[in-house]
């Protein structure tokens, strides 16, 4: 049975998403874009898992519909045969057995994000209804993440956080040494109490380990879609097993020479975050929103006068002196520091349907005449993140992150690249150099490293082709990582969305119309495609979007995890 526009409609307003991600290592050069001879897959002998598939109720209500599953595989596939981990799987069965095609693959990015969760929140709306009928929907935890094997190096979630520097992103040079001492104090717990899964969380373990899932469920090959840093386990399997590949989307795509080596000297001179330029592509999405909040007038409340002028002229104040407000209905005193103010915004950009919200907050900060709305604001916006299906008391996203990232990408040996980079960046792209360079500064420390992680090269010809989706304004994963992965791979196609926020999910039914043949039928769009975006920011009142909230749909930042949204908007 369809599913009710109502339904739909929430869904695709509460877009708030998540961070980025990366890939796994190429060459210091752009590799042609002639396809080479593929590699060795590397899963050797390891023994494909058996799954035995039960109810997951118990993981929480309202889970009726799904089963759980774990899975073993190898820890080392150089040694199949040595020590195992677990894998965490959760399945939507296909709602028509009878035409059934096979088992559909889903990442959700982070790195860190948790498969499981987003196959709860997400699979009943994903796609079209007939992707849904003809496949089994899977979700899996990769490995060292959350319910699978974990890489864990605290007792608590509460230890873990305390890690953490008290601040969003280092501004001053004296928060810069706090931030490093407090990277090298979780880079120390890691070193001493992470285990051997520290030095085993490549993205190509996880797209191995994916592979052996594939021959689990019975599929000849993978039919896989994923978002954000899922694009880069996509790209990564993709070259690891070309011959595999049935049908593979990836969505909000990252630069995967940029996330693994850089090019040129890059390696030595920038951190990989620096590299992928996601500042760049927050700054345009930042003026994006101030351009149609000026276009809308009226239905911006942050729109009198000249948006960005304003914008500007607040974060400049809070630069010099944080402001407080007391909020009349609590009685709560609240500081907001420029930090909080951009580290906010930032997370705000992933998700035009909360524009308008986050215009009622700016109003509020800018004229200093509604410290209420101001509260409101921020704490819904916090609010947000949580997400509402997972159950697990200690989720790791402190040391989940780098514990992919650090593990496979190239970086400068010395922590002065990174204060370097964040001035150089925050100079070219106002605001947001500082929060994208100084997020992965844990990299110079970090104890693991994954030998047999992939640095490329990323143009293997596929059995299928691969199909590339990209958002023109998307704050963390740049259009242009979207046309260098179409350019790279053979036979793969660009779907462009013209819109704003991070990935086009739940975005735009053009593309969801798109993507659902190609799950369907392995054909990609008209070369050249461009679908346009269901809801254009602030060309209509908010009162619907406000409305649909107000019924409680999961929000984007749940479904996409972003650790980096997270760390900035704790506080």
């Amino acid at each position: 049975m369809a599913q009710s526009s109502n339904a739909r409609h929430r869904l695709r307003q509460s877009v708030l998403a998540a961070l980025v991600a990366v890939l796994a290592a190429t060459l210091f050069t752009v590799p042609s874009a002639t396809a080479s001879s593929p590699p060795a897959s590397g899963t050797g002998s390891a023994a494909v898992p058996r799954l035995d598939w039960g109810s997951c109720a118990a993981e929480g209500d309202g889970l009726e519909a799904f089963q759980c599953a774990t899975a073993v595989v190898p820890l080392d596939y150089d040694r199949p045969r040595g020590k195992q981990i677990t894998l965490a799987l959760a399945r939507l069965p296909a709602a028509d057995p009878s035409r059934k095609i096979g088992s559909l693959f889903l990442n959700p990015g982070g790195p860190g994000g948790s498969g499981v969760d987003f196959l709860f929140g997400a699979g009943p709306f994903l796609y079209s209804d007939e992707v849904r009928a003809r496949f089994d929907l899977v979700g899996f935890d990769p490995r060292g993440i959350i319910r699978s094997t974990p890489l864990r190096c605290f007792d608590t979630l509460e230890e873990a956080e305390g890690t953490l520097a008290p601040m969003q992103f280092p501004v001053t040079r004296q928060d810069e040494r706090v931030w490093i001492h407090a990277d090298r104090a979780l880079a120390r717990a890691c070193a001493d109490r992470a285990g051997p899964i520290l030095d085993h969380m490549s993205t190509a373990n996880v797209a191995r380990d994916m592979d052996l899932l594939r021959r689990a469920v019975g599929d000849a090959k993978l039919t896989y879609a994923g978002y954000s840093y899922g694009s880069y386990l996509g790209a990564t399997y993709a070259n690891l097993f070309p011959g595999k590949v049935r049908a593979l989307v990836v969505d909000g795509v990252l630069d995967p020479v940029a996330w693994s080596t850089g090019r040129g000297d890059q390696a030595r001179t920038q951190p990989f975050s620096t590299r992928l330029k996601s500042a760049e592509g927050a700054y345009e999405t930042l003026q994006e929103f101030l351009r149609l909040c000026d276009a809308g007038g009226p239905n911006c409340a942050f729109s009198e006068g000249n948006p960005k002028r304003r914008f500007d002229r607040l974060a400049k104040r809070l630069l010099r002196e944080p402001s407080e407000f007391t909020d009349p209905t609590t009685g709560e005193t609240f500081v907001v520091t420029y930090a909080e103010l951009i580290g906010a915004t930032l997370g705000v950009l992933y998700d035009p349907a909360a524009w308008p919200q986050w215009a009622v907050v700016l109003q509020a900060l800018d004229t200093q005449t509604s410290p209420a709305a101001a509260a409101r604001g921020l704490r819904a916006l916090r609010a947000r993140l949580g997400s509402r299906f997972q159950q697990e008391e200690y989720p790791n996203f402190v040391e989940g992150f780098p514990g992919v990232s650090c593990s496979e990408t190239h970086n400068p040996s010395n922590v002065g690249a990174w204060k370097k980079a964040a001035r150089a960046q925050d100079r070219q792209f106002p605001y947001f150099g500082r929060p994208w360079t100084w997020f992965t500064s844990a990299c110079e420390p970090w104890p693991g490293w994954d030998d047999d992680h992939y640095d490329g090269p990323w143009n293997h010809a596929t059995a299928n082709p691969v199909l590339v989706v990209g958002n023109r304004f998307d704050p963390a994963t740049r259009y242009q990582g979207a046309v260098t992965v179409a350019r790279l791979l053979p036979r793969s196609r660009l779907l462009t969305l013209d819109g704003w926020g991070h990935t086009s999910l739940f975005a735009s039914a053009c593309i969801d119309g798109y993507v659902s043949t190609y799950l369907l039928t392995s054909r990609v769009p008209p070369k050249g495609t461009v679908c346009a975006p269901d809801v254009v920011p602030f060309a209509q009142p908010a009162a619907a979007t406000q409305a649909a909230r107000a019924a409680g749909a999961p929000s984007k930042a749940a479904l996409i995890p972003s650790p980096m949204v997270q760390r900035l908007l704790k506080s």
